[in-house]
């Protein structure tokens, strides 16, 4: 599995979308400074994706988020590919799973970053929320859509150099 965690808010970009001819769509700009985390591991072999949305990114709640995975997958030995971001370290390994690190400064190695312009781009394009509830809300379907749709992490997460056979 490899793992990354990205950061939703109430800031928004706007971007191109489909109208009618002649007709100039509105969007709402905000930039409301409030986030989430949502963490997130994808198996670009089989499709199975796991996610947690927690309040901050530490390795407080990095341990936590490897303890869910592990509790989810209890029978798997979890090999887990992550970046070196600072919230990795000092952490307690689940007995099920082992660690491996991801060259620093090479986020294209990581299929989970596709995951998350995904859901960016399904999920939260040319939206406003009014809360952060609106936001975890609509980040909860983003999650369930992909932890319950395997082909289609398959296909987003599943780079030729992670699943050729060898």
């Amino acid at each position: 599995m490899f793992q990354d965690e990205a950061r939703f808010g109430r800031i928004n970009d706007i971007k191109r979308c489909w109208a009618p001819a002649k007709v100039r769509p509105e969007v709402i700009k905000q930039t409301v400074r409030e986030y989430t985390y949502a963490y997130g591991a994808v198996s670009p072999l089989d499709g199975k994706a796991d996610f947690l949305i927690l309040p901050d990114m530490n390795s407080l709640e990095m341990g936590m988020f490897l303890k869910e995975v592990s509790k989810r997958h209890p029978n798997e030995l979890i090999l887990m590919f992550m970046d070196q971001a600072p919230s990795h370290k000092s952490l307690k390994i689940p007995k099920n799973m082992i660690i491996r690190n991801i060259p620093s400064y090479c986020p294209q190695l990581n299929p989970t970053e596709n995951i998350w312009d995904e859901m960016r781009e399904k999920f939260f394009t040319n939206l406003a929320f009014d809360s952060m509830d609106a936001v975890e809300d609509r980040l909860i379907d983003a999650c369930l859509s992909l932890e319950n749709n395997q082909e289609k992490v398959k296909s987003i997460a599943g780079f030729n150099w992670i699943t050729v056979d060898l």
